[in-house]
């Protein structure tokens, strides 16, 4: 028993029948069911054994019956393709001591987990193509030859990037321009990447549709901010929405909607990112203010300018250019109450930030405007607070309590002079205080961090003294001081750090045998 899995689109149908038509010739029984997503019926299971024995079945109970008595002990060639669900497989009542010696099935799905329950033979596992491949294909569909012509390369070769080796993509997009004149190629392409072509986007969208409520609002909120974030973090961010994103990453692991990189990154093939964003899009395609989620620039501005933001909205994000001089109001984000997720790169915002929401899990907004952040920027629930680049020069006033806040990385912030009170965050897990050159003070409640697992005060070059109390970091697995080069002392106390693994601490003044 082997399975094809892959993404949707990704070219596991036509691989099997590439297969399914090279070896049939020997088999007593064959058959290729195709699209089997589509054609079961949950209710009597009776659509997908008439198809497998090419007769009427009257009903569950019959069609077992029958397709025991027809297959036994005969050498057979089955394809199962698009299977998403189980129990397709068991309601199809067959199991393999039916088959005789020889018999080939092969299962095509998008969900890894299927075949890995199954526990079929070997999984093959469908790539995207590469470059050349990628350009042979689409030219076959654009100009009928595999190469393309000369005056369209370039256009060919942009469409191609486009498409990101997608077997589907290539075909639809390729189909499409065949025939087309140089002006229409080139409005496509930018038209493609606002709105996406309609006949991928539906080929797409059935692996989005058998996820659960809670999967799509993963799979949404990485498709709008999280592609290229470590899957640890956003599973802590998300988790923190009550989203259950452990198990819920997996799965769209396993379906092929996401991928984990070898740095524990999380990736996305475009074309998915853009038919997740345009389903938002979709549901209020001329009311931006009224979606759950905002990353076009253009659509958040508007939305923060006319004030005409909802609470529909969870997430936004506006990432305008370090030079920019557009500066918007707190009030805007009055009713956004649900607001979860919030990134902001170089956005200035005027008035009251007690406008923003109280439900805000991960506050990433780099270039912070303000010398410190107000005592009325309602934080409690944060998970991930990210303001690198930012203009503070103390972090709160007053210290603050924020029990659930895991990840602080406040790196190049030019004029910090201090770390804040450390005893109201007792879930920190990493502080990342990388390029601080102003810094010259780290509180003593450094020590009541009891989770703190990163430590990183990488060039910080104006910190001379380490506060005693550091070494009670127990619970420490890595302490970077690189650059730090006023610090020319480390404690003995250090051997208390029993978790320490890792201790950067080149271009320092601290001596080696101390090391």
């Amino acid at each position: 028993m082997i399975g094809i899995w892959g993404m949707g689109g990704s070219g596991k149908t036509t691989l099997a029948k590439a297969i399914y038509n090279r070896i049939y010739p020997p088999f007593i029984g064959k058959s290729f069911m195709e699209n089997i997503r589509e054609v079961w019926d949950p209710a009597g299971h009776v659509d997908l054994q008439t198809m497998q024995l090419k007769v009427e079945v009257g009903s569950v109970g019959m069609g077992k019956t029958m397709l025991e008595n027809g297959l036994s002990r005969k050498r057979v060639l089955i394809v199962l393709d698009d299977v998403n669900k189980f129990d397709q497989l068991e309601k199809l009542s067959w199991n393999r001591d039916w088959f005789g010696q020889g018999t080939v099935i092969i299962i095509t799905t998008r969900d890894v987990h299927l075949l890995n329950r199954l526990k079929v033979d070997y999984v093959y596992k469908m790539d995207v193509m590469n470059e050349n491949e990628s350009l042979e294909l689409f030219s076959w569909h654009a100009f009928r030859k595999a190469k393309p012509r000369e005056d369209f390369n370039e256009l060919a070769r942009n469409m191609v990037a486009y498409c990101r080796g997608l077997p589907l993509a290539l075909e639809v997009l390729g189909s499409f321009l065949c025939d087309k004149t140089m002006e229409e190629w080139e409005s496509v392409l930018p038209k493609a990447k606002v709105i996406p072509i309609h006949q991928i986007q539906e080929k797409l969208r059935k692996s989005y549709d058998g996820l659960s409520n809670m999967e799509k609002d993963i799979f949404l909120d990485v498709c709008c901010f999280f592609v290229g974030k470590d899957r640890g973090y956003v599973t802590d961010i998300l988790n923190g929405c009550e989203l259950h994103a452990d198990i819920g990453i997996t799965v769209l692991i396993e379906r092929g909607l996401i991928k984990v990189e070898r740095n524990n990154k999380l990736e996305m093939h475009p074309l998915f990112r853009d038919m997740g964003r345009e389903i938002i899009r979709q549901s209020w395609p001329n009311e931006p203010g009224k979606r759950s989620r905002l990353w076009f620039q253009d659509d958040v501005q508007h939305v923060l300018k006319k004030m005409t933001g909802t609470e529909a909205t969870q997430g936004l994000s506006l990432k305008l250019h370090s030079t920019s001089t557009d500066c918007f109001k707190a009030r805007a984000f009055k009713k956004m109450k649900r607001l979860r997720l919030l990134q902001l790169d170089h956005v200035k915002l005027t008035g009251d930030y007690g406008y923003l929401s109280k439900q805000l899990r991960w506050i990433c907004w780099q270039g912070f405007p303000s010398k410190y952040i107000p005592n009325n920027f309602h934080m409690e629930n944060v998970i991930a607070i990210d303001l690198k680049h930012s203009h503070l020069q103390l972090v709160w006033k007053q210290p603050q309590v924020l029990k659930w806040l895991k990840f602080l990385n406040l790196s190049h912030s030019k004029f910090l002079r201090e770390t804040p009170d450390f005893s109201g965050l007792p879930s920190l897990e990493k502080l990342i205080l990388k390029d601080c050159p102003s810094l010259c003070t780290v509180h003593q409640s450094i020590g009541d961090l009891h989770n703190l697992l990163l430590l990183n005060l990488k060039d910080c070059t104006s910190l001379s003294n380490l506060p005693i109390e550091i070494y009670k970091l127990k619970s420490l697995r890595t302490f970077i001081l690189s650059g730090c080069f006023k610090v020319n002392i480390l404690e003995e106390d250090i051997a208390q750090m029993k978790s320490l693994i890792t201790l950067v601490a080149e271009n320092t003044a601290v001596k080696t045998s101390v090391l």
